[in-house]
């Protein structure tokens, strides 16, 4: 049983089992019939998206596109977008501090260890994603990750 970290949209791992969408809004366009068939995501849950001020605060900062997607060529270059990310992180770190998301982490964390599962975002550049800091915090609270699923692509949070 296991925890893996994986980007909305894109095909399914066999193993994968329940996949949990931790996006602020749903897929646009598409059917709420068909989110978990073109494998968006079996179960929404935006309790473990970054908050709308958040990621409009992030995005005129230039940390992320809208959408989520991170500003090409914006944050890896270092300087002030690079601080606008650790800002970003360091706020999104607050948010899931909050009791509510806090014991849902908790809760698949624990998951993690009977079943397997999936959380995941729209982000093509997980580096830069909110979801690099949902794998830090599930890390922290011992979830059981998948074989070969990285324990930390790139550590960019303070």
């Amino acid at each position: 049983m296991s925890l893996r970290i994986v980007r909305l949209g894109s095909e399914r791992h066999p193993d994968e089992g329940l996949r949990i969408g931790t996006v602020r809004r749903p897929p646009r366009g598409v059917p709420k019939q068909d989110y978990a068939r073109r494998n968006f995501f079996d179960v929404w849950l935006p309790l473990l998206a970054p908050s709308e001020p958040l990621l409009r605060e992030a995005q005129a900062a230039g940390a992320v596109q809208p959408g989520g997607a991170q500003a090409p060529g914006r944050v890896q270059g270092g300087g002030a977008d690079e601080r606008s990310w650790r800002t970003f992180v360091r706020k999104f770190r607050r948010e899931m501090q909050r009791p509510d998301a806090a014991r849902t982490l908790d809760l698949i964390a624990a998951l993690s260890h009977a079943t397997d599962l999936a959380v995941g975002c729209y982000c093509a550049d997980e580096t830069h994603c909110h979801r690099s800091i949902l794998r830090e915090l599930l890390t922290e609270r011992g979830a059981a990750f998948a074989a070969g699923e990285p324990l930390n692509p790139a550590k960019k949070s303070l």
